[in-house]
């Protein structure tokens, strides 16, 4: 006698799909989650040494007797060695940039803000370069002390910050590329067969 299984019934194709797309979904969300992720590596440590050596370089003369976190408040010693805007905005972007967003990108690891950091960067480097020429030729008839030992500290820290988030950044959008191609590749292959075998 032949047993009867009642329940053998054949398989509905909604049912064995749903699987599949519930995998893709949680394929994706990973692909989507690793591709905003950096891994700064070894960059990781000269980065943070580089935002310490930024912060020493606000506490030395940035030009005269100012030094980089008068300059930033613009205080009583800013206003006496008659800083100028370029001074400014080169101390804002170096705290805001240099320090604040490096330290975000380092901590949270998003694509995202090692982007905005590279970008604040190298705009301070910029704005580093003018403040260092503005002290160097003052107007005529204004008496001005030249660039300090701060001013040009932090400028060139901010370009090795730059150089490294441009390699961070550089190297985390040819890896993006390689696996989007990878993934493009794989699921044509898989269409091609007609299978979902894309692992």
């Amino acid at each position: 006698m032949t047993p009867q299984f009642d329940d053998q019934r054949p398989d509905d194709p909604s049912d064995a799909n749903e699987p599949i797309e519930s995998y893709l979904k949680d394929f994706d969300a990973a692909e989507k989650k690793v591709a905003g992720e950096i891994d700064p590596g070894a960059r990781a440590l000269v980065v943070a040494v580089a935002v310490v050596v930024l912060l020493g370089s606000l506490t030395l003369p940035h030009s005269g007797i100012a030094n980089g976190w008068e300059v930033l408040v613009y205080g009583d010693d800013a206003l006496a060695e008659t800083i100028k805007l370029p001074s400014r905005l080169f101390v804002w972007f170096e705290v805001v940039f240099g320090v604040v967003v490096s330290m975000l990108a380092l901590v949270t690891r998003r694509w995202a803000l090692a982007w905005v950091a590279l970008a604040g960067t190298a705009v301070s480097i910029v704005f580093g370069m003018l403040a260092i020429w503005s002290r160097q030729t003052p107007a005529p008839g204004i008496e001005a002390a030249g660039p300090g030992i701060g001013l040009i500290i932090g400028w060139l820290t901010v370009i090795v910050l730059t150089f490294h988030w441009l390699k961070v950044v550089w190297s985390r959008t040819a890896l993006q590329l390689a696996a989007e191609e990878e993934r493009r590749a794989a699921a044509a292959e898989a269409e091609r067969r007609g299978d979902w075998n894309v692992g």
